[in-house]
């Protein structure tokens, strides 16, 4: 079965790399900012570079938080990537301007506590047991981040009938949230689809969740 996977154009982002890289795994893939393609599609990719409150725009103007949470509500599976995982917390932080994102997760993101940035370049992550997204992925697996800014500190603590999310981490200066795997709910910080063969395989148990 084609796994069908719309990338949300909502000018911030590297489509067309994102595109390349899930086409590479098997994925029928289209860009686009329509509505309809976006709630029909088994997946939805979330990217973006830049700014924070400049994604947040963009993603309004194409009504892009409502079909993140219409999606959610209904089971069906996102992906965010780098601002595109941002975007989907509380609210950002950055130059001393606060902007609210789309809340699905609680938390901030803000400026990464470290002596050289931007965290530029491979590093390794720690995911957790029961991983999914990491599944097969050796544990010094190096993946490509590009970023100043990110969550420090994981907000969503589990209750009673709620499952807590797998958070997995990694470290520049301090530690912060590289990716976050939570029911139809997926993230992560880093650029899959500049990571090489490792991310190809993180995409490809990602559109073996969609199946």
């Amino acid at each position: 079965m084609v796994v069908k996977v719309t990338v949300l154009d909502y000018g911030s982002g590297n489509l067309r790399s994102a595109e390349r890289a899930l086409a590479r795994v098997g994925a029928e893939v289209t860009v686009t900012a329509d509505y309809e393609a976006a709630m029909e599609a088994d997946g939805l990719v979330v990217p973006g570079v830049g700014a924070f409150a400049a994604c947040m725009r963009g993603l309004r103007e194409v009504r892009g938080e409502r079909m993140i949470g219409r999606r959610l509500a209904a089971g069906r599976p996102v992906l965010g990537i780098c601002v595109g995982m941002q975007i989907l917390f509380e609210t950002g932080v950055e130059h001393g301007v606060t902007t609210e994102g789309c809340g699905e997760w609680p938390g901030t993101v803000e400026r990464l506590e470290a002596p050289v940035l931007p965290h530029m370049g491979w590093n390794t992550v720690k995911p957790p047991a029961g991983s999914l997204l990491f599944a097969g992925i050796d544990a010094d697996t190096r993946f490509y981040f590009v970023h100043s800014y990110g969550v420090r500190t994981w907000e969503l603590d589990p209750g009673p009938g709620f499952a807590a999310p797998l958070v997995t981490w990694s470290e520049h200066g301090a530690p912060f949230v590289a990716a976050v795997e939570n029911g139809p709910l997926a993230a992560t910080q880093f650029h899959p689809e500049k990571s090489g063969d490792a991310g190809a395989q993180l995409l490809s148990n990602w559109l073996g969740t969609l199946k």
